[in-house]
């Protein structure tokens, strides 16, 4: 895939939005693996010492635990140069242990925004934003205004 090519952005939105929404850890983490390069930077709020990759994978074990039947729908796809822009949608339900807050059975819908850096075909950098505050409003963690 190359940067400059369409359908390799196509190809990279299909694995992420397959992946995503298939609620198989084995799938996601082989999705994960095949899009990111061994040295891939996640930035973050909190700094992690772990390749992107594996602090993905992370992420989508918690989230997988807490939220067995999450599903990640892409909103927008924009891509111009070396970036890639996903606009997401997620839904799900609180059956899991979640920062700390016991399973509720609530339902959850939320956004999210990732920025990526492609080093020839493969997610070199990425960014995030996701609404948790949204998500802990939901799950009853904090009030509503």
């Amino acid at each position: 895939m190359s940067t400059e090519n369409g359908a390799a952005r196509r190809a990279l939105y299909r694995l992420f939005q397959e992946a995503g929404s298939s609620g198989d850890l084995d799938s996601i983490e082989r999705a994960v693996d095949e899009a990111f390069t061994p040295d891939a930077v996640f930035h973050t709020p909190v700094p992690t010492d772990v390749p992107a990759s594996v602090a993905v994978k992370r992420v989508w074990q918690m989230l997988l635990r807490a939220f067995p039947d999450i599903r990640v729908e892409v909103q927008d796809v924009i891509g111009e140069g070396d970036r890639m822009v996903f606009r997401n949608t997620v839904t799900a339900t609180h059956r899991g242990e979640y920062r700390g807050i016991a399973p509720t059975g609530r339902s959850v819908e939320y956004e999210e925004i990732f920025i990526v850096r492609l080093a020839g075909d493969r997610i070199a950098e990425i960014w995030g934003v996701v609404d948790v505050y949204s998500q802990l409003r939901q799950l009853g963690a904090i009030p509503s205004p």
